[in-house]
């Protein structure tokens, strides 16, 4: 028996069932490869990826409404920009050879080989 009630009822996967779901991936995967693939990109590339991204926006073919799609792509500029800006391992860097400079002669050259990820340590903690 179908009342109206029935009808007005909330479906559980109307928000799937309507593809938003896939939508939100997709635009979280965009973002993700977007924020790998920006690491050391220099300042024209940044700026020639924001405006295919914009054109994208603008002719439709993203899975996203537009204003949506032109704050994303504008989000992904800067954080590229913030990337290219911040000395990425340097600091780690910088702190691991500083914390090696306090030991001595192998003890010192052991410590900075293993900072950059060589030889091989067992034990247990």
């Amino acid at each position: 028996m179908n009342t109206t009630s029935d009808a007005a009822a909330p479906r559980p996967l109307s928000f799937l069932r309507s593809g938003g779901l896939c939508a939100i991936s997709a635009a979280l995967s965009v973002c993700a490869a977007a924020a790998m693939a920006v690491a050391n990109t220099p300042s024209a590339d940044i700026a020639a990826r924001y405006q295919a991204e914009r054109a994208i926006c603008m002719n439709g073919s993203s899975n996203q409404d537009r204003s949506t799609c032109l704050k994303e792509a504008g989000a992904a500029r800067d954080e590229a920009r913030k990337v290219q800006l911040s000395d990425g391992d340097g600091k780690l860097r910088q702190t691991a050879k500083q914390r090696c400079d306090a030991l001595s002669g192998d003890e010192a050259r052991d410590c900075l080989a293993r900072m950059k990820g060589k030889g091989t340590m067992s034990g247990s903690v």
